[in-house]
């Protein structure tokens, strides 16, 4: 019998690698997000109503086995510190998994010294914290409701406490000058982080950015050579003082990558929890998940993917019935999780993997080695099939050579 390749194993498992849970409150929208998240008040019985259902369908999932091996879990939002005390059994619940890595975002408003130790007591392992920027007007202007100073305290405060700190930064926002972007990335530095993520400024559709910048062109401070310039500048400042970027927008100290994010990145099965969660399952993992989900469709054995994205509103999914949930579909088969798997891979700087690399062979044949080489020829990859720097600056374009290896068969939608 041939031996299984790694890649295989990842996207054959019948469990989850890794657990999303998404906490959709936030005390105020901002003026960018287009993140499935709502303005809400603090002392909204919703949120317990909510808090409660995510515990309920995580022992769903635990008497499914769908959380056998499980190894990483990562809170995300909304912004999940905003839940306070209410957030605590859930990070003890997920802790009780075995995970190797439990992350919570956090926003600066809402982080206290005290709720840190309190998190960290409850099994947290790491911590996100949406600082965007040092500056107060660029925070003003993004309709952050924390200030700069907050920010730095909050962070010093979950470095002290000892967990593992990633500080979220964004760039080319309003009134940021290339001073102003500098002087934010040595401001989280000096707090002694372990973790900086790096990303431009997307001004989307349906947030108040778009109605206001949302034109033909982009806002000038917005420009895509602002934007390159300033990844750059971050590149060449957190390489320096002893980071590397593992992520096209990740950089880390040494054993400090988020082991959750990469899960994302290599064919990994990974279960999404709550309002607005997205996850990815092989054919058998999806069939087991249906003994939690009977409302979900049966799937064909040409399936090899599945893609869900809870589509229930905040009040549905507080109610705890785990068969009224909506959810959309999306259906892939070998072909198109080969393209997709080599798709992601490019976001990280290591070479793609090599069992991906025999599998999609094995699958595409040499239309696989064709667009490796337009890649090379076009320097978005080297030699040792790394992701160049142009390959970072250019990504849209690596990443839609390889998705195009999916072939012409669409891919199938359902929603239920």
């Amino acid at each position: 019998m041939r031996e299984k390749s790694v890649w295989e194993e990842h996207t054959e498992a019948d469990a989850a690698s890794a657990l999303y849970v998404h906490i959709p409150f936030c005390a105020r929208k901002c003026a960018y997000c287009d993140f499935a998240s709502w303005a809400t008040r603090a002392e909204d019985p919703l949120m317990n109503a909510y808090a409660a259902s995510v515990l309920h369908e995580l022992s769903c999932l635990e008497e499914a086995g769908l959380l056998e091996g499980t190894e990483t879990a990562y809170i995300g939002g909304g912004t999940p510190s905003y839940l306070g005390a209410r957030l605590l059994p859930i990070v003890e619940r997920l802790s009780s998994f075995g995970v190797l890595e439990l992350t919570s975002e956090a926003n600066p408003d809402s982080l206290t010294a005290d709720f840190v130790s309190s998190l960290k007591e409850a099994g947290l392992t790491r911590i996100s914290l949406g600082v965007q920027s040092t500056d107060d007007g660029v925070l003003a202007a993004l309709g952050r409701i924390h200030s700069a100073e907050e920010a730095l305290q909050a962070l010093s405060s979950a470095v002290s406490a000892g967990l593992s700190v990633s500080a979220d930064l964004m760039c080319a926002l309003p009134g940021e000058t290339d001073e102003i972007f500098q002087r934010s990335v040595c401001d989280v530095l000096a707090q002694d982080v372990s973790h900086v993520s790096v990303y431009p400024l997307m001004i989307e559709e349906g947030t108040a950015f778009g109605r206001r910048y949302g034109g033909e062109e982009l806002p000038s401070w917005n420009d895509p050579d602002i934007q390159a310039r300033r990844m750059e500048r971050a590149e060449k400042t957190l390489c320096t003082h002893g980071f590397h970027r593992y992520e096209v927008a990740s950089y880390a100290k040494a054993g400090h990558e988020c082991r959750h994010n990469k899960a994302y990145w290599t064919g990994r099965n990974y279960l999404g929890i709550g309002t607005g969660a997205s996850g990815m399952l092989s054919r058998a993992a999806y069939r087991r998940l249906r003994t939690c989900l009977p409302q979900l469709p049966d799937i064909a054995d040409d399936i090899y993917r599945v893609r869900l994205r809870n589509t229930s509103t905040r009040p549905d999914y507080a109610e705890g019935h785990l068969q009224r949930l909506h959810f959309s579909i999306e259906l892939l088969d070998r072909r198109q999780a080969l393209a997709e798997d080599l798709m992601l891979a490019a976001r990280m700087s290591e070479p793609i993997d090599a069992s991906l690399l025999a599998a999609a062979r094995a699958e595409l044949g040499g239309t696989l080695d064709r667009a490796i080489q337009t890649a090379q020829e076009e320097g978005l990859l080297g030699e040792g099939l790394a992701v160049t720097e142009r390959g970072w600056l250019l990504g849209n374009e690596l990443f839609e050579l390889f998705w195009d290896l999916a072939g012409e068969a669409p891919t199938r939608t359902l929603a239920v």
